[in-house]
């Protein structure tokens, strides 16, 4: 296959949608990070701008085209789908993503990075416009998995990336919480494995950026780039000088959680995780015998939770991606809480179904508010006094196969 150079910075979301969709397709690119201004580089792009792709046939740019491009390098790419229908919406749905959401997010930031006037009523409709495409995405995604047929297809990876930056810089939980079906949509999208490879980790705005001032001038590009960049090497999803205070400035106190207030508990949640990890043998009547001596029914609660959406769980790893991905969003409870997650089912529609011990006698509410998936599962608290209940949990612990008449494709522990 020719050498292809596609010309801009790897972390970019325009350039992304190239590298990822040349990941799905088995297409090598090398990726270079030029001077745009130059005469050389005009000649691809007149206006000098990124992405531009670099074949033996000609300069490419516009990154959608450029998706397009690398996927049709690839004979009968899926990524296009399997009839002209699917085809058809693939077109759609990557048109109603740069119209509708890349376009309004852009309007929404630019003015706040300083790259436009800031007015607040072009704001105001921006957001409105936003809000709209969201809405009908997230009705769509109600009964959908991926936007078209039952796989990632070229449409979901310039979605995925047209979101990311709304994600990224503007849309706070929030603001997203309105639309539960394209949180979960974009959180399994990010979780799958090819997009990890190209995006690492991923995180959600904790605000939204201040509008430029007299007093606080916008950003130069400069200043942005070094942003850009910052941000970057932290994988932290803010810059480094918004995670460290000034010369002048004492770090404020950290917050007490609420839950490090409660009553001391007997059980010692690390000695449980001690003895569940170490448990080889006669697990009965070693780990789960310790789980119920151990267990304080006044400083922790047990659960049950059920995802509420199986239906769409037609796909074993992205259902398992999934389950990951609420797993790793649970790590700011991983002091408070020790879950078990059960993947059921030799065959699709995959059910999803787990057990949660958590510290206190309720779920604590800064998981409700900071995990959106938590949104996703019907939560019954376990009545330790019914010995049906009590089983249940024996089995979910000890991830008993068959489970309620199922066999399990695969079991996580959160610990």
């Amino acid at each position: 296959m020719a050498h292809l150079i596609l010309h801009g910075s790897g972390t970019n979301k325009n350039v992304l949608k190239g590298r990822i969709t040349a990941e799905y397709s088995g297409v090598d690119i090398e990726v270079v990070q030029n001077a745009t201004q130059t005469p050389e580089f005009l000649k691809m792009n007149p206006i000098g701008k990124v992405p531009v792709l670099e074949t033996p046939d000609g300069p490419v740019f516009e990154s959608n085209a450029i998706a397009r491009y690398v996927a049709r390098l690839k004979e009968h790419n899926p990524l296009f789908g399997s009839s002209l229908i699917e085809y058809g919406h693939i077109e759609q749905w990557i048109d109603f993503s740069s119209l509708e959401i890349d376009a309004n997010i852009y309007h929404w930031l630019y003015p706040r990075f300083g790259h436009a006037p800031y007015i607040p009523l072009v704001e105001e409709a921006s957001v409105a416009a936003l809000k709209r495409a969201l809405t009908a995405l997230n009705s769509y995604l109600a009964s959908n998995t991926y936007l078209v047929g039952h796989g990632v297809t070229l449409a979901d990876i310039i979605m995925t990336c047209n979101l990311a930056m709304g994600f990224h810089y503007l849309m706070t939980k929030s603001f997203t919480s309105e639309f539960p079906h394209v949180e979960r949509y974009y959180w399994t999208m990010v979780n799958q494995p090819t997009f990890i490879k190209l995006l690492g980790e991923v995180k959600q705005a904790e605000s939204v950026p201040p509008v430029p001032s007299a007093d606080s001038p916008a950003p130069t590009n400069e200043a942005t780039k070094a942003k850009a960049e910052s941000e970057t090497k932290t994988q932290s999803g803010k810059p480094i000088a918004e995670e460290t205070p000034g010369e002048d400035e004492a770090p404020k106190p950290k917050a007490k959680n609420p839950l490090d207030l409660l009553p001391p508990s007997k059980m010692i949640l690390d000695e449980w995780k001690r003895l569940y990890s170490n448990t080889k043998t006669n697990f009965r009547g070693v780990a789960i015998k310790g789980f119920w001596d151990m267990l304080d029914p006044e400083g922790y609660s047990l659960w049950f939770c059920d995802y509420k959406y199986n239906d769409e769980n037609t796909v074993s790893f992205v259902t398992l991606n999934k389950v990951s991905g609420f797993l790793q969003r649970m790590d700011l409870a991983r002091k408070y809480a020790f879950g078990k997650m059960l993947i059921i089912g030799s065959e699709a529609p995959f059910k999803v179904k787990g057990l949660w011990l958590f510290r206190g006698p309720e779920i604590p509410q800064f998981i409700m508010d900071e995990c959106y998936d938590m949104e996703l599962y019907e939560w019954k608290k376990v009545d330790i006094a019914d010995e049906n209940q009590r089983e249940r949990v024996n089995q979910m612990i000890e991830d008993q196969e068959p489970f309620e008449g199922e066999a399990l494709l695969d079991a996580k522990c959160f610990k």
